[in-house]
């Protein structure tokens, strides 16, 4: 119990660096957009998977991936969370380099509305008053900036439900299995075609990994510990926070999101873009308020 605090005091650092680092991902994209969406998210696979296999030989931690890699059913759903985050970072690379960041933070704001959501529909989860409350913000959010826009916000849903099914799918495999080992899976699944679309960009000589000078170069090369570290501090912090301090951590991200949209990326926030926002924090405040609200589980 003496060592609590203290636990709490690193919990919190930990925490605070991997949304921090999730917060400003929209800089490193920017840092390397002289190449298309899908060439980076091809190289993020690939070298994510080179620096999980540095870190599992470093730390000596292959046997957990060895006992994963027998395991059908937690490699039938490390699949389906490998093209689930596929498509939830070429969506967001997309966002970014096009002019949607605003969108892109909206749509990790949302997300924990959807994760509610997917409880309700595929683990029949029941809401209390405060839950249905926020669903009801969260739904009216959606529909102003729908009528707003004349259009439906498809990468913000796209991103949220992405993430909302990732994280699903991976509370499925189990908690032995580390944030590494999961990754590994993943990438893995995924690393064949994203190395394939590499070869076929480097023999078109449409490839900026090998053009564009040493920085670029490196930047590229740089995405596999900009995938992975924030992984490892959220695991850090998860395993020393309790949940309702990680529940209100977890929106840092798409608020340093949001702040670069605006200030970095000059992106337009017109007054129904704000109502909408608010909207969305409405159902965040009670959200969370209503994840303080639940008992402690002493150990």
């Amino acid at each position: 119990m003496d060592n609590q605090p203290a636990g709490r005091g690193s919990g919190l650092l930990f925490g605070l660096g991997a949304y921090g680092i999730w917060g400003i991902l929209p800089l490193y994209f920017i840092s390397v957009g002289i190449a298309a969406p899908l060439e980076i998210v091809a190289n993020r696979i690939v070298w994510s998977l080179v620096f999980c296999c540095l870190l599992l030989t470093a730390t000596r931690n292959w046997h957990p991936l060895l006992v994963l890699l027998r395991d059908r059913g937690a490699m039938l759903r490390l699949v389906a969370a490998g093209c689930l985050i596929a498509v939830n970072w070429l969506t967001f690379t997309y966002a970014v380099l096009n002019g949607h960041a605003v969108e892109a933070s909206l749509g990790y704001f949302i997300n924990p509305l959807v994760s509610t959501a997917l409880g309700v529909l595929l683990l029949k989860e029941k809401l209390n008053r405060i839950q249905w409350t926020a669903m009801g913000f969260g739904l009216l959010a959606v529909l102003v900036l729908t009528f707003a826009h004349g259009n439906v916000p498809v990468i913000a849903l796209t991103l949220a439900f992405s993430f909302g099914l990732y994280g699903f799918v991976k509370n499925r495999v189990g908690r032995t299995a580390g944030a590494v080992t999961t990754l590994s899976v993943e990438t893995a699944v995924l690393v064949l075609p994203a190395a394939g679309y590499m070869a076929w960009l480097l023999s078109r000589g449409e490839a900026t990994l090998l053009s564009s000078g040493q920085t670029h170069l490196w930047l590229m090369v740089s995405a596999g510990i900009v995938t992975a570290v924030p992984l490892l501090l959220f695991g850090a912090a998860a395993s020393r926070l309790p949940l309702t301090m990680i529940g209100t951590l977890q929106y840092l991200a798409p608020v340093l999101q949001f702040i670069i949209a605006l200030t970095v990326l000059n992106e337009e926030m017109p007054l129904e873009r704000w109502i909408g926002f608010g909207l969305v924090w409405v159902a965040i405040v009670l959200l969370t308020l209503n994840l303080a609200r639940r008992p402690r589980v002493r150990s």
